[in-house]
């Protein structure tokens, strides 16, 4: 038997509550009480039930000091012996404790007052983490990317804890829609949270669904759906909103072969998602593909090329999505993310969540061509949006710059180029006609070097960027 105050439902330990447009969150507690008295006797025993008067108080409270947050209140009592209340205004802070007891009329010291309580809560906000194997992570180099007291996930198995990696680890699981056939390793999220608890001064709560090998249909309700299900499952569990989701996802439609139309059904996801969830701005950061060293072929590097443009697009044509690059950074294998760029990606994404989701004045959007013209038979000139300092394409030999322009001929490599503030200048080894296009860190493996702003952040790849015609591109060779 339980004596005293005990609590059933509710708030659980290490639990992050998705804080409202206020700043505050609901806290719901329902338990049972039970009126005991002391035997004189024997001090570790309880007599019969204590038919004196009673209530239950509850109050939330500093986790750091025991100071009330929201001081001693009364519990609705009902019959049975159970109670219930709900503290409305909650501010977002925290770590908090949640404490009960009950008081006696006629208190003589020996009735048993004790109450449950729950420790390391917070309100704050809540990111859903959704993908394939990059968003899952894979990781097992070591990095130094310890777990932070405020930064909590929620585990498969619908139980909250302090976030450590591997974030998305099943033991115990309930939630079987993501349940991994490989252990999963580190990924960018931990340091991603840590980046906004630092800015904004509040809890962070991780909900991880990703899940390896992962297409695009798998997610999106309507073709397969079964992961999106699995995700709106686990966040019922809480009744959590997230304050944005976090995808990284577009491998498998990569080798699949299903690229041409990844925007049209992301585009779904993101509107099924955002109905599901009654939020219909709920924002998407999402990340670029990185590099894979896998074997690739023309027909392969080109769906890659297709999906990382329509991963740019989707930025462009869908309020509130936004990318970040990660084709510069190192791999753990041929296909997985190296933890220390998780650690690059997490602190991107979170600079992009700090201005999308919170409107800070952060330097987070990356370089993409914003002219392309060709001014000569051979020469396309590229400018990039977005250059605060100065394109560093790192001195390559044209070989290993990465882009390649095509015509009506096909592909064409770079035989050599010039650099400027903003751009590049980039004469292919034959001339160019017909309709052009440029392509820039598109293949599978775009290689060692992908152009950035100097000090800043790599560019955004590209596929397919219609080249406009200088009036004097026919007239010579520069």
């Amino acid at each position: 038997m339980n004596f005293g105050v005990t609590i059933t439902k509710g708030a659980v330990p290490w639990q992050i509550f998705q804080q409202g447009a206020d700043g505050t969150a609901a806290i719901r507690l329902e338990g049972t009480y039970h009126l005991v008295h002391l035997s004189q006797e024997l001090p570790l025993e309880f007599e019969q039930v204590d038919p004196r008067p009673a209530v239950v108080k509850a109050r939330v409270a500093l986790e750091s000091t025991g100071e009330s947050v929201i001081p001693w209140s009364l519990c609705q009592v009902q019959g049975g012996g159970r109670w219930s209340i709900c503290f409305e205004r909650v501010p977002a802070g925290g770590l908090y404790r949640i404490e009960t007891y009950m008081e006696y009329e006629g208190w003589d010291g020996l009735s048993c007052t004790r109450g449950d309580m729950v420790h390391n809560i917070g309100v704050g906000d809540v990111f859903v983490i959704a993908g394939q194997s990059n968003a899952a992570g894979r990781a097992k180099n070591p990095v130094a990317d310890d777990p932070e007291l405020g930064v909590h996930v929620l585990r498969a198995s619908a139980r909250w804890e302090l976030a450590t990696h591997p974030l998305g680890e099943t033991t115990g699981a309930v939630h079987l829609g993501h349940y991994e056939n490989h252990n999963p390793g580190h990924s960018p999220w931990l340091h991603f949270a840590k980046r906004l608890k630092r800015e904004l001064g509040y809890p962070i709560g991780l909900v991880p669904c990703a899940y390896g090998g992962a297409p695009l249909r798998w997610w999106n309700p309507e073709e397969n759906g079964a992961l999106f299900a699995n995700m709106l499952e686990m966040l019922a569990d809480y009744e959590l909103h997230p304050r944005a989701v976090l995808w990284y996802q577009g491998e498998a439609e990569g080798y699949e072969g299903s690229a041409g139309t990844y925007l049209e059904r992301f585009t779904a996801l993101v509107r099924r998602t955002r109905e599901a969830l009654a939020q219909p701005e709920l924002p998407f950061i999402t990340v670029q593909l990185n590099r894979s060293l896998e074997p690739a072929f023309e027909a392969r590097d080109r769906q890659w090329g297709m999906v990382r443009e329509a991963q740019r697009q989707a930025a462009h044509v869908l309020d509130r999505v936004t990318v970040v690059p990660a084709a510069d950074q190192a791999l753990y294998d041929s296909i997985h993310n190296a933890s220390q760029s998780n650690l690059v990606i997490g602190e991107r994404c979170a600079l992009a969540a700090l201005a999308v989701c919170y409107g800070r004045d952060t330097d987070w959007r990356a370089p993409e061509p914003e002219t392309v013209v060709q001014t000569a038979p051979d020469v396309i000139e590229v400018h990039f949006s977005r250059i605060r300092n100065w394109i560093n394409a790192f001195e390559v030999p044209p070989a290993l710059l990465p882009f390649e322009a095509e015509d009506d001929a096909g592909l064409a490599a770079p035989a050599a180029y010039t650099v400027s503030r903003d751009g590049l200048a980039i004469t292919f080894e034959r001339p160019l006609a017909g309709k052009v296009r440029l392509h820039g860190a598109w293949r599978m493996n775009p290689g060692i070097a992908v152009p950035c702003d100097c000090m800043r952040i790599a560019m955004l790849s590209f596929y397919g960027v219609p080249a406009r015609q200088a009036p004097n591109a026919g007239t010579a060779t520069q």
